[in-house]
């Protein structure tokens, strides 16, 4: 058998068929209730004419419907499309056409949206329609497009669905980032399984045959985890994958509400608490503080984040609220998988362990050497994306084949210690130049984060005629908590370089983020550069 998402998970259900696999609310699914319906989600875009290769979006909240359809789009061999549903009509317009949608399922809220861009979207023919009961509005779709309601009842075993898989099928994954138009990282389903799902084991050595997966998955210690972001974000589908190939549940939340989150630990006492960085982890804190007492949380003995960084005050305020807990912050990407677990230290820095897969380079791929200050970017070797879909000048810059190896190229910055041990600086399109000096925003973020007031903080450039650029800061403050831009000023001095601390703060009632907690620095620009 072939590293094949759809045929790895096939066993571990085949091997842990009664084991409880998804919780969304109150449906509960069992891995062989999972897989039967993601056969028949299969079957029915099989029989509406999908064919292997061909993209199905996916624009649907969390549910045990999207899981079903991711499932079902991998077994026939048709690539799953993460749809973020808070696109407006443009970027949707825009998702749609790049990814050469051919099929959608898409919750009955964002019908709409969706059937108002369809026209644009030539190749679009099948859409189904997932009924939640949040709206009753049925919109008119363009002609030439079959609708119809989603189901997925199980049926009959169809062989045929697992015929012709091979390691080499596709995975894409549409990351947002932080700048530009959105952009579908294309892999082969091995190096997505051993990039960013770890080789079906997060904590040794990767399961390299279908064998070794399903004795982990059965005889290793199983573990439950509560996923509190969309599963159209990419840390969100790493955990998701994590949990199906290593026979253990999922506890989704179909929208993040943090008080939600204590009442869902408390009813189905997940151990593993994901989040994506303080925009998510700093109301649960708040939520726990408030409310903690009145929930069993007792479970929960690992808080993970993917896709941000905990601040360190973050984490700090965890170990108090939960005594014992562990922190795993990883470091990772779309364009990469999981790629370390960082550590922030007293210093304030952000340091990734050493790991021969990962290192720095230079512009012209040359390895940065140990002890130097040089700063390069973080890369990536092995098992990593084939491209971009659809932009081949960008999937030249970012996925370089060097001397027959194919490269990750991050935009991360970053420098290595005599150790080996890569200090990671923060996103090299987003750093500051001051007056010739280099700010990194995400240090600047996570001194102003340490202050009890500050609920969130964004950190930017903005013009200035003396220095080329200024430190500026968009910052939300905690409810019922006060905080002036000289007190916060005062507060960095005790973290940061003078030139590092922000020259303007702008308060603001909610800092913008994406629905995974991404970081949204066009918008912080815009908000400052207004000021």
């Amino acid at each position: 058998m072939t590293l094949n998402l759809a045929t790895l998970y096939e066993a571990v259900a085949a091997a842990v068929p009664d084991r409880l696999a998804l919780v969304c609310g109150d449906r509960r699914l069992t891995f062989a209730e999972l897989d039967a319906r993601a056969d028949a989600a299969g079957r029915r875009l099989r029989a509406a004419g999908i064919a292997p290769g061909e993209h199905v979006g996916l624009h649907m909240l969390n549910g045990t419907e999207y899981v079903e359809t991711l499932l079902g789009c991998l077994k026939i061999r048709a690539v799953p499309i993460n749809i973020n549903y808070r696109y407006t009509d443009g970027e949707l317009r825009y998702l749609y056409t790049n990814a050469g949608l051919t099929g959608l399922v898409v919750d009955d809220v964002f019908a709409p949206a969706a059937a108002r861009v369809a026209g644009d979207c030539p190749e679009l023919r099948v859409v189904s329609v997932v009924r939640t009961g949040e709206t009753a509005e049925k919109p008119s779709w363009p002609s030439g497009i079959s609708v119809g309601d989603y189901t997925s009842e199980p049926g009959e075993p169809d062989p045929s669905l697992r015929e012709g898989r091979t390691a080499d099928d596709r995975y894409v994954l549409y990351t947002g980032g932080t700048t530009g138009n959105p952009k579908g990282v294309v892999w082969r389903h091995e190096d997505f399984y051993m990039a960013a799902v770890k080789g079906g084991n997060p904590y040794g050595e990767p399961r390299r045959t279908v064998e070794e997966l399903v004795e982990g998955a059965t005889t290793g210690f199983e573990l439950s985890y509560m996923l509190t972001m969309p599963l159209m974000h990419g840390a969100a589908s790493y955990n998701l994958f994590m949990a199906l190939l290593t026979g253990c549940k999922t506890i989704l939340m179909r929208r993040f509400d943090a008080l939600d989150v204590l009442r869902t630990i408390d009813r189905e006492k997940p151990m593993v608490l994901s989040v994506v960085g303080d925009a998510i982890a700093r109301p649960i804190a708040d939520a726990i503080r408030a409310h903690g007492a009145e929930y069993d949380l007792s479970s929960v003995k690992v808080l993970g984040s993917g896709g941000a960084i905990l601040s360190r005050s973050v984490q700090e305020e965890f170990a108090e609220l939960l005594p014992g807990i562990h922190v795993n912050n990883a470091f990772g990407a779309s364009e990469s998988g999981a790629d370390g677990t960082i550590a922030i230290g007293e210093d304030g820095l952000m340091r990734l362990a050493a790991d021969p897969r990962v290192t720095v380079v230079d512009a012209t791929m040359k390895p940065v050497p140990p002890g130097s200050d040089e700063v390069g970017y973080v890369a990536r070797s092995g098992n990593v994306p084939l491209g971009y879909h659809n932009d081949p000048e960008k999937t030249a810059k970012t996925f370089p084949v060097i001397d027959g190896k194919r490269w990750t190229i991050l935009g991360d910055m970053a420098r290595v210690e005599a150790d080996g041990t890569v200090v990671v600086l923060g996103r090299g399109s987003g750093c500051i130049n001051t007056g010739g000096e280099k700010v990194f925003p995400e240090e600047v973020e996570q001194a102003l984060k340490s202050h009890p007031a500050v609920m969130d903080a964004l950190v930017a450039g903005v013009p200035d005629d003396r220095f080329g650029e200024r430190v500026a800061a968009v910052v939300e403050l905690r409810p019922g908590t006060s905080a002036t831009t000289d007190g916060l000023r005062t507060h960095c001095r005790e973290h940061l370089a003078g030139y590092k601390i922000p020259a303007v703060v702008t308060f603001t009632d909610a800092i913008v983020r994406s629905p995974s907690g991404k970081a949204d620095y066009r918008w912080a620009k815009r908000v400052l550069t207004q000021n």
